[in-house]
């Protein structure tokens, strides 16, 4: 039996595409690969101009364009003149094109390698055993051996271009200039870390200890209302779910539907009628203390911006009542799976109520939720409606940049991007946002027994 050469195969495939295939009488699945890099070839030459004596990368392909486009960003600004806007380049979309273009050609790559090393190895089981296995065959064995990823493929190209690519835009914005002063037509240049140096003070930026003043005290509160937001609604909710376990409790259906609603409420129409009540000039609460002799001014609950604290406490219990009611119905979820044969023997050895709930309740319950506690912190930190629909980030104060006193990191991020067109230091700040997330959850995840039993 000759032997055929797996170096020659691979190159042959390396350049056109099945080939290495077709050397190795595979016909049908080499016409697969050529076919593939037919359609690609002739997409991308009659897309574009490139055989035009004038020939410049803005006429070029989908793929020639976006990559030209994601480097420079355009070279040519629209002009308004009084016939309209001459021809010209929109920074922002041929950024969005180039990573559209770059995801293809990653896809492209991972076919081309495929194609490379299927030549390979069958030329190599071939001079094992001098056997080819024929087309029909291979494609029912990769049908029935790669099913499941068949099925997810679909949904992978999806995530790539609908989800990875707008927080790949996103963190990208956070290196251009990309602000009010060069909006389309204008152009968008790369900066480099220029946004961070700003933010930061760093390298003596005018202005850059305002910003890095108020990302701190913007970040302290993110934190703060995090945590609190994530801890307190736990433990009211497990001590909720505590009693309502208890034998002599009564109703507990009841019980449990009434306490339930806070969360089964829409949270935003829940917050618009809180706001209505905490209103510093006629809400009802102030009303009921002015006429009961409790006040004699009115109470700014939310916009008393000569003591912060008054409506960030405001905040904190709001966002206490809207969100025990959620870790009541999961500590009640995970007690009642426990099996009353364990609290029994506890009784016989002499534990008490209390000792049953820390050495027994609370262990259970945390390596149940622990995960769900952490992705918690995660909401929390980015709490978006609590604060944009109750008080709208402020009060505002002096000494902080387009942010108010209830501003967390997100509504502040909101504020740059739909009020002051300061898209790349709202990037700039959603990557700090990424990173401190990930980064707690990366850490504590694993650590949770949970994770632990499923490795």
């Amino acid at each position: 039996m000759k032997k055929k050469n797996p170096i020659l195969a691979g190159i042959m495939s390396a350049f056109i595409w099945g080939s290495g295939q077709f050397y190795n009488k595979q016909f049908a699945k080499g016409a697969v690969f050529l076919a593939l890099q037919i359609i690609l070839v002739a997409v991308e030459l009659g897309g574009g101009h490139y055989f035009h004596p004038d020939f410049h990368w803005r006429y070029a392909g989908f793929l020639g364009r976006g990559l030209w486009g994601a480097i420079t960003l355009g070279t040519q600004a629209s002009v308004l003149t009084f016939d309209g806007l001459t021809p010209g380049d929109h920074s922002l979309m041929l950024l969005i094109q180039g990573l559209m273009a770059i995801m293809i050609i990653v896809i492209v790559v991972i076919f081309w390698v495929s194609n490379v090393k299927d030549a390979v190895k069958t030329t190599k089981k071939f001079n094992e055993d001098g056997i080819v296995v024929d087309s029909k065959k291979w494609i029912q064995s990769a049908w029935e051996g790669s099913f499941e990823y068949f099925v997810m493929l679909p949904a992978a190209v999806m995530l790539m271009f609908f989800v990875f690519l707008p927080i790949i835009f996103s963190f990208l914005i956070a290196f251009t200039n990309y602000n009010i002063n060069n909006l389309h037509p204008n152009l968008v240049d790369w900066r480099g870390l220029q946004n961070f140096r700003f933010l930061f003070a760093m390298g003596g930026t005018i202005g850059g200890d305002v910003w890095l003043t108020t990302f701190g005290r913007v970040l302290y509160w993110t934190l703060l209302q995090a945590i609190v937001l994530s801890l307190v609604p736990f433990a009211l909710g497990l001590l909720q779910a505590v009693l309502l376990n208890n034998k002599r409790i009564k109703f507990k259906k009841l019980w449990r539907s009434i306490l339930i609603l806070p969360w089964a409420m829409p949270a935003m129409l829940s917050l618009l009628n809180f706001r209505q009540i905490f209103n510093g000039t006629f809400g009802p609460i102030n009303r009921w203390l002015m006429d009961n002799g409790f006040i004699t001014e009115n109470i700014l609950w939310l916009t008393d911006a000569n003591n912060i604290w008054l409506p960030r406490v405001t905040v904190l219990a709001i966002g206490i009542w809207l969100g025990f009611p959620y870790w009541m119905a999961m500590s009640s979820g995970v007690m009642t799976s426990v099996s009353k044969e364990i609290y029994e023997a506890s009784e016989i050895d002499g534990a008490s109520g209390n000792q049953q709930f820390w050495k027994i309740t609370l262990p259970l319950v945390l390596a149940a939720i622990a995960p769900l506690l952490i992705m918690g912190f995660s909401g929390a930190f980015n709490n978006f409606g609590l604060i944009y629909f109750f008080t709208g980030g402020g009060p505002m104060v002096p000494g902080m940049i387009h942010a108010g006193a209830t501003d967390i990191l997100i509504t502040w991020i909101f504020s740059l991007t739909m009020d002051h067109r300061m898209y790349n230091m709202a990037g700039v700040l959603s990557i700090f946002i990424f990173i401190l997330v990930a980064s707690i959850a990366i850490w504590q995840l694993p650590k949770t027994r949970a994770f632990r039993e499923d490795a």
